[in-house]
C-alpha cells in the first residue's frame, strides 16, 4: 500500500482552515486541466505544484494535446506530476482513437502506460458506442494497469467548446440512462466517473441542477467527479455539496477553488459558510 504523502507545513499555521485529507485522498479530489487553452510546460508545472501541489490530485491533458509534443516532454511532464503525488490523466483522446482501427486503441493504451500515465479517460461525447463496448475498453485499460475513468453526461455533441446553439440542436439524453451506464462502469472496475458539464451547467439556461443531485443520490459522491471549469459552477457545487465534492477545473483556477474549499475566502453567498467537521480520535 502506498504511504500517505506528508503534508507540507503551511504558512500562518495558527489560522484555522478546513482540514483536508492527505494524499492519496478519497474525497475532495481536484483534477486540473493541463495544456489545451494555454501552454503548460515543466517550469510552469513546477511553480504550480510548489505552491499548490498539496491540493491537486490529478492533471488532465485535454484535447489530445500530448500527441503534439515531443515524447520526452510528455514523459517529463508526467514525471513532474508524480514528483508531487499528482496523477497524470490522458483526457478524452480515446474517443478520437476509437474512430480508427481496434489495433490503434490497443497501441494507444500501451503507449499511455509506457509514458507513465495513471488514468485513461474514456469519453463518447461525439460518438455513439454500445455500453458493452465501453465495458471492454475499461477491461483493456485495467489490463495494462492503468485506472479507467469513463466520462458520462446527458448532452450529445459535448466537448470541444461546441457552440450552445449546436448543442441545443443535438438535444440531450435521459439522465436515468447515463446513471445506469455509470453504475455498470463502476461495477466493471472504473475508478471514478467524470460527469460532463455540458447540458447540466454549461451552455444551458437554466442549469439542470437536478442531474447532479440524481447522480449523487444513486451513486454517492466518492466515485463522482464533476466538471466545473467556471467559478460560478464550482462555487455552486461547494455551496450545495460541501468542501469535499470532487471537481475538475482549469489549472488557472486551483487557487480560487482551494480558497473556497478551505473556507478562507468566497463570494457573499459563501463567505464564512464553508466548514468541515473532523472528530479527533
Amino acid at each position: 500500500m502506498k504511504a500517505k504523502s506528508k503534508r507540507p507545513k503551511r504558512s500562518f499555521p495558527f489560522l484555522r482552515v478546513n482540514e483536508r485529507e492527505t494524499k492519496p485522498r478519497k474525497r475532495g479530489l481536484t483534477e486540473i486541466r493541463g495544456p489545451y487553452y494555454s501552454v503548460v510546460g515543466r517550469r510552469y508545472l513546477e511553480d504550480l505544484f510548489e505552491t499548490m501541489g498539496n491540493y491537486v490530485d490529478s492533471l488532465k491533458f485535454a484535447g489530445g494535446s500530448f500527441t503534439l509534443m515531443p515524447v520526452e516532454v510528455v514523459r517529463e511532464l508526467v514525471d513532474v506530476c508524480h514528483k508531487y503525488d499528482v496523477l497524470g490523466s490522458t483526457g478524452g483522446l480515446l474517443e478520437h482513437v476509437l474512430t480508427q482501427a481496434a489495433e490503434a486503441v490497443r497501441k494507444y493504451v500501451a503507449e499511455c502506460k509506457e509514458l507513465g500515465f495513471d488514468i485513461i479517460e474514456i469519453s463518447a461525447g461525439f460518438i455513439s458506442i454500445p455500453t458493452d463496448d465501453w465495458l471492454r475498453l475499461i477491461e483493456l485499460v485495467r489490463k495494462y494497469g492503468v485506472k479507467a475513468k469513463p466520462e458520462v453526461g446527458i448532452q450529445f455533441g459535448a466537448g470541444g467548446a461546441t457552440a450552445a446553439a449546436e448543442l441545443t440542436a443535438e438535444g440531450t439524453r435521459d439522465p436515468s440512462w447515463a446513471i445506469a451506464q455509470a453504475k455498470r462502469f463502476l461495477d466493471a472496475g472504473a475508478e471514478m466517473i467524470m460527469i460532463e458539464s455540458e447540458g447540466i451547467t454549461e451552455n444551458v439556461d437554466p442549469w439542470r441542477t437536478d442531474v447532479p443531485a440524481r447522480f449523487i443520490d444513486e451513486l454517492g459522491m466518492e466515485k463522482l467527479m464533476f466538471e466545473a471549469a467556471d467559478p460560478d459552477v464550482f462555487a455552486w457545487y461547494i455551496k450545495n455539496y460541501g468542501a469535499e465534492v470532487n471537481l475538475f477545473v482549469d489549472h488557472s483556477q486551483i487557487v480560487h477553488l482551494e480558497c473556497l474549499r478551505a473556507g478562507i475566502w468566497g463570494t457573499k453567498s459563501l463567505w464564512g459558510r464553508v466548514v468541515t467537521y473532523k472528530a479527533r480520535k
